[in-house]
């Protein structure tokens, strides 16, 4: 099925800001929030921590090298538990998972700052297991909504929870970067550990695993959900009952995958490079740096507000089948960032740069709408399996993009920065020519229930 059945709306639903699915919404937005804002703290403080200034002796003497090393560190931990975080959460269920998931990190965070003053090898140590227990949440999040979205809503719940990511970088970036001009650099991993913290005590003991546990729910709500995805109850079945081989061998999950890694080396680039390439290259100091380091991902956050909508509005119209639409956002996103990144590093000045990188992320919004939502349409019961494969490969990119712009980058030069973009834009349109050809947005036959096959069997015409 590429087209989305008719509805009869939600009448009788309490308001918007009423529904239950909505404030999950919101609690899991600002979750985001803080992952983010937990990621990017080593890629502000680490300017601060290694780079001597006019006015300021750096405390560590790392080279490029190291540094590289240490910004992807984190992700040799995350590539790990990618897949077993969606296996754990079809098996148990997302919200405890997404937790303590976050805690732990938060809690690693904040013992940062006495790691580095002891020995690099320890920070290293701390960011790989930041990784691991970080690397199960996106996947879980995909089992609560796999649980809580209906099918006509869910690119714009989850676009708004995935815009969390960007809002914690552009709150994070100029927040680190206010925190180590005033309080110094291990402020800037002591406060993102503790708004975590926080978090995740509100989270804990405020959302329901599915509609059926949640006391606070109206019963028009619970009826609307499960009467559009059906029963929402945990079912605990063996790891070995699914369907392994035909979620491996699925094209439109690699091309999910494909589509993931292209877009994650662009976003990792910026993610762990974008402050030191605005102080080698731009020359901004590191709050001015922070501060327009963050501007990529407003836009990208704004933008998912508004992408998430549209694409539902779409395909409730059936203007487009959800395989176009998907397609369309993916595929059109990719091609255009891809210009944008190559014009990034051939820019004659600063803000010029900064234009272009703001455009590129802005477009992401189109792509994020299309295939990182994707999962849901060709394997509901089984997304958050699919998002861990495809982040174990997305993953990939966090651990070599910062380790080739370390060796590329020697002299902080522009013409050296300038190959770090363009290697980054041929990702972009290898990863639009891929998802174009393989995507999909149909529910895949190997994901269908018995319900559905039987009512596939029941639509044929009778001989």
């Amino acid at each position: 099925m590429d087209r989305l059945p008719k509805t009869h709306g939600d009448d009788g639903q309490p308001p918007f800001w009423k529904l239950r699915r909505n404030r999950i919404a919101f609690l899991s937005f600002l979750g985001f929030i803080n992952v983010y804002m937990l990621r990017v703290n080593l890629s502000v403080g680490i300017v601060a921590m290694t780079v001597s200034t006019d006015t300021q002796t750096s405390e560590f003497q790392w080279s490029s090298k190291l540094r590289g090393t240490v910004l992807s560190s984190f992700f040799y931990g995350y590539i790990i538990t990618q897949l077993l975080g969606g296996v754990l959460g079809c098996k148990f269920g997302g919200v405890k998972l997404i937790g303590y998931g976050v805690l732990s990190t938060a809690i690693f965070t904040t013992l940062t700052p006495v790691a580095a003053r002891y020995s690099v090898y320890l920070v290293i140590a701390l960011r790989i297991f930041e990784g691991v227990f970080e690397g199960v949440v996106i996947p879980a999040m995909y089992v609560v909504w796999s649980k809580w979205a209906p099918p006509n809503e869910s690119t714009r719940l989850a676009s708004f929870t995935i815009s969390g990511n960007f809002v914690g970088m552009v709150i994070g970036y100029p927040m680190c970067g206010w925190l180590a001009e005033h309080y110094g650099w291990p402020f800037t991993f002591y406060v993102p550990g503790v708004l975590a913290i926080i978090w995740c005590s509100i989270w804990l003991t405020t959302v329901a695993e599915t509609p059926g546990d949640d006391k606070s729910i109206t019963k028009e709500e619970l009826k609307y959900i499960v009467d559009s995805i059906g029963s929402t109850d945990n079912k605990k079945s063996s790891v070995m009952s699914y369907p392994w081989k035909n979620i491996f061998t699925s094209m439109p999950v690699w091309a999910i995958s494909c589509a993931l890694f292209c877009e994650n080396w662009g976003f990792y680039t910026l993610l762990t490079q974008l402050p030191t390439f605005m102080h080698d290259v731009l020359k901004f100091d590191i709050g001015k740096g922070s501060l327009l380091s963050a501007l990529p991902y407003a836009i990208m956050a704004v933008g998912l507000q508004f992408t998430g909508f549209f694409v539902d509005w779409l395909r409730k119209t059936n203007i487009f089948t959800t395989t176009q639409v998907r397609k369309i956002c993916t595929c059109g996103a990719f091609l255009t960032q891809s210009i944008c990144m190559f014009s990034a590093g051939n820019c004659e000045t600063g803000f010029g740069s900064v234009i272009c990188l703001t455009l590129m992320a802005g477009l992401g919004s189109f792509s994020m709408a299309g295939f990182f939502v994707n999962p849901l349409d060709i394997a509901p019961q089984y997304a958050s399996i699919i998002l861990g494969i495809a982040n174990t490969v997305g993953t990939i990119p966090g651990i070599v993009s910062p380790l080739l712009t370390g060796i590329i980058v020697q002299h902080q030069s522009a013409e050296e920065w300038r190959w770090v973009f363009i290697i980054a834009s041929g990702l972009y349109v290898f990863g639009g020519l891929f998802y174009g050809i393989f995507g999909s947005g149909k529910l895949q036959h190997w994901a269908e229930t018995k319900t559905e096959k039987k009512n596939h069997h029941d639509d044929k015409p009778l001989i």
